[in-house]
């Protein structure tokens, strides 16, 4: 045996060291020297092309220029992105992941750029990759959180954790494979469980295709991981896309699926399933009377849906999708124009509007009222090849639904029966205890129209373009018709037909619409958190408050100044201020419509940007004291510049919590370079935000939060996979109708002063003591938003159009009344993360 401890025998050839080639050190020495220059000088391109030069032929120097490489990179591809380059900004990050493959700085930032341009999951792999050379890297830690919302979305977890329903498809798909349906195609498979529950039941053979590159690559480990590798083959691409022979061998005789939304058909069921029939499906069974083997023939599971609807009032939709107040912070509302949200249930399919949204109508805050009895909109056979092929050209349908209660027509929410098979079915209705949400078609024309008992409701149900659709057309009143899907005038709603007798209640309704029908041209689209904000009458009154309070501080200032000096100034100065809030947003209006003030929006969307200035006109606001600072980002005087010669900013207001319930990303920074440019005596708003959060028993938020073990995945082991995308903060919660245990008062956790820099800190110990006994598995939180010392709005009011938040505890942690809890809370940029321990020190030692 060859000695192993004996030094390996160095040949001559390995000894020899490389000549010096004195043209290369040259090139490269210059090269570095103007590659440092041209970074010097912000020539970032040409700085990028000198150091790629530079760490080829040299790569000695990586160590010694990698920071400036870094941020060589970073500028030039900011530059890049800018003027629309992208192709060449990836090209540039290809060139510098060469270089520096094991970058975790590069492949987060990387990771950033293709989010932003939509490519999540190569973004998942790059923040991924960064976690996995360095595990302590805040920010692809974050960057990662935020990427795993979009890459597996939280109803996953709802559904494996659905034992109820996960039980039901396995004895579906356990009797048809036991009936003869031997091989197996599951559609849109997911983690990979209804596959697995065919190969478990017996199937020959089973194939599963899953879109999503991240779901598909978590199948394959979860059916690696349960022993069926080689047993199940998962492509990855869309079922529209297979044929056989090239993908599957050979058609099936059983299609398992679950590609449907809470409005049933919003994940494209009709058109894969159509394809399905046609091209990888064995035909259907023809009849009793006709001889044919069973294991022949095709099948689909689930075999069929019932679709149920409701008419409803619910202030909750309403404040989200139309305008409900006729003047904020002291404005007019009255030539705002239409303003609606991106949803509607028209009868006339238009591709910027979605059909619907969806809610589970029984956690909406303030709940819901039913003005009909629920109703069957549509039955379809998933089994009938031809039905699926006449459901766009079927007739429009027209239901009349008697009004069972007197209410505001809000909305018609939709839900349904999914047939598994002859005898099973799962329920989405709002009274079940499900992991759906129901389909909510809002409607936006009916303002102060009340619906009472002995109206009947028409709808009308189609489904034209594979979406379903219904639309509340019009009201059968005392043998009358009155039309809902024209446009209300605002004199009609604001005289509430039911405060007349029924002969003038009639001849309003009638002449109102039809006088309005034709004037849409005023039309404009806001988000539906846009459209709550709006409707916030309590937060706009705020800001006015505070501005009116600031401008007349400033004023006042201003006077004394020139008394002291004897000097008059210029009766054209003006106070400016600076609205940098997301999307739409009024404060702009409201700041200019106190008078001696210029302010600058800013709204960026042409038709939002109409809005207002038609608002200014109508509030006797001068047209030039509002700009919209976005259109000249180019200018000199751009984005939180100077507004004008040597004067500052009087106010700035910064947008500082996302509807979600978040911390807006880099928030501090941007209060930071807000500080630099204010006047003396000027101010951000808000000035602070207070943090309030309180200790909750939740088992909804775990189950929301990741799968539970085991048991309710069928003993299948797909947990420790899909619990990879788990994140520590849950969002777009309702905390007023959250299922929860509180266990402690509401405490304050942090304090994010804007004003003042030295006053922030980024860790904080705070001890909760525990009012009852129980689990604490989450830490829900929201927000004071203090304007200025005395005036502050909440993220937890009932008309706030902010959700709130929730850090969900990794291991529950067990208290007795009494107990104190130590609560780490950590803010690292705009990231709040908790952790929470029992302290000991104040714990009773037991008897």
């Amino acid at each position: 045996m060859p000695n192993a401890s004996a030094r390996p025998k160095h040949g001559r050839r390995a000894r020899r060291r490389r000549r010096e080639d004195p043209a290369r050190n040259e090139l490269v020495s210059s090269s570095l020297e103007s590659a440092q220059q041209c970074l010097f000088n912000q020539d970032y391109g040409t700085a990028f092309v000198h150091y790629l030069l530079v760490l080829n032929l040299a790569p000695v120097f990586k160590d010694f220029a990698k920071e400036s490489f870094r941020f060589t990179l970073f500028k030039w591809t900011e530059e890049l992105d800018s003027v629309g380059r992208i192709q060449d900004l990836f090209d540039c990050y290809e060139q510098a992941l060469e270089l520096f493959p094991a970058d975790e700085v590069i492949l987060n930032s990387m990771g950033e750029h293709l989010f932003r341009m939509g490519f999540r999951d190569e973004a998942a792999g790059h923040f991924h990759k960064a976690l996995k050379l360095r595990p302590d890297y805040p920010e692809a830690r974050e960057n990662f959180y935020r990427v795993a919302n979009w890459l597996v979305e939280r109803w996953h977890f709802l559904m494996l954790n659905d034992r109820g329903r996960n039980r039901k498809y396995q004895q579906a798909i356990q009797k048809a494979v036991q009936s003869g349906c031997n091989t197996v195609l599951d559609i849109g498979t997911g983690t990979g469980i209804l596959g697995m529950c065919a190969k478990k039941a017996g199937a020959a053979e089973v194939y599963a295709c899953e879109l999503s590159k991240t779901m598909y690559e978590l199948a394959c480990e979860v059916v690696t991981a349960n022993g069926m590798d080689g047993c199940i083959k998962i492509l990855h691409m869309k079922s529209l896309e297979m044929e056989v022979p090239k993908d599957i061998p050979h058609r099936v005789s059983l299609v398992v699926t679950e590609t449907v939304d809470a409005g049933l058909f919003g994940e494209g069921i009709i058109e894969s399933l159509i394809h399905a029939w046609r091209h990888l499906l064995l035909p259907p069974q023809r009849g009793e009377n006709e001889f044919q083997e069973q294991s022949a023939t095709g099948r689909v599971i689930p075999a069929g849906a019932t679709v149920f609807g409701m008419a409803v009032e619910c202030l909750e939709i309403r404040r989200h999708h139309r305008l409900c107040v006729s003047e904020v912070g002291s404005l007019s509302l009255a030539a705002a124009g239409e303003l609606r949200s991106p949803v509607s249930c028209s009868s006339e399919p238009d591709d910027s509007m979605e059909p619907y949204t969806t809610e589970r109508l029984s956690r909406l805050p303030g709940g819901y009222k039913p003005l009909t009895e629920p109703f069957t909109a549509l039955n379809i056979d998933f089994n009938n090849v031809q039905e699926l092929e006449g459901l766009s050209s079927r007739e429009v349908q027209k239901i009349h639904l008697p009004v069972t209660q007197e209410g505001e027509l809000d909305a018609l929410a939709v839900w349904f029966q999914l047939h598994l098979d002859e005898e099973s079915s799962l329920s989405t209705g709002p009274q079940e205890d499900t992991c759906w949400e129901q389909a909510i078609y809002p409607v936006h024309s009916t303002k102060g129209f009340l619906l009472k008992p002995l109206d009947e409701l028409i709808v009308e149900v189609s489904c034209r373009d594979a979406y379903l659709r219904l639309c509340s057309v019009a009201v059968l009143r005392d043998g009358h018709e009155i039309r809902l899907d024209k446009r209300v005038d605002s004199q009609y709603t604001g005289n509430p037909i039911s405060n007349q007798n029924p002969e003038a209640e009639l001849c309003s309704a009638l002449a109102c619409l039809q006088t309005n029908q034709n004037q849409t041209k005023d039309f404009s689209m806001l988000e539906c958190s846009e459209m709550a904000l709006l409707n916030n009458h309590d937060y706009h009154q705020s800001f006015c408050s505070a501005l009116a309070k600031l401008m007349s501080q400033l004023k006042v200032k201003w006077q004394n100044q020139e008394r002291g000096s004897g000097v008059q100034s210029d009766s054209s100065d003006l106070l400016y201020v600076l609205d940098v809030s997301e999307g739409f947003s009024l404060l702009s209006l409201i700041a200019a419509s106190h008078g001696h003030v210029k302010a600058y929006s800013s709204v960026e969307k042409k038709k939002q940007q109409e809005v207002l200035k038609r608002l200014a006109r109508s509030n006797n606001i001068p047209e030039q004291h509002l700009e919209f600072w976005l259109n000249h980002v180019d200018d000199e005087h751009g984005i939180l510049q100077r507004p004008s010669r040597e004067k500052l900013w009087s106010a700035i207001i910064l947008d500082c919590v996302e509807t979600c319930g978040l911390i807006r990303q880099k928030l501090m920074e941007k209060a930071s370079l807000a500080r630099c440019l204010l006047e003396e005596g000027g101010r951000i708003f808000p000035e602070k935000i207070v943090v309030h959060g309180m200790l909750v028993e939740s088992d909804t938020l775990l189950l929301e939060s990741a799968v539970q073990g085991q048991e309710p995945t069928l003993g299948f082991n797909i947990a420790p996979f899909i619990n990879q995308f788990t994140v520590p903060v849950h969002v777009f919660l309702d905390f007023s109708t959250l299922e929860c245990r509180h266990l402690s008062e509401c405490v304050e956790l942090f304090v994010l002063d804007l004003m003042d820099a030295t006053a922030n800190y980024t860790n904080r110990e705070v001890k909760v003591q525990a009012t009852s006994a129980g689990r604490i598995t989450a830490i829900p939180f929201w927000y004071h938003i203090y304007l200025d010392q005395e005036i502050s709005v909440s993220t937890l009011s009932k008309n706030s159009h902010w959700k709130q938040a929730a850090v969900v505890l990794q291991q529950p942690l067990e208290v007795q009344a009494g107990d104190w809890v130590r609560l780490a809370v950590k803010l690292h940029k705009s990231t709040i993360s908790m952790s929470a321990h029992i302290d000991n020190e104040t714990r009773p030692m037991e008897q």
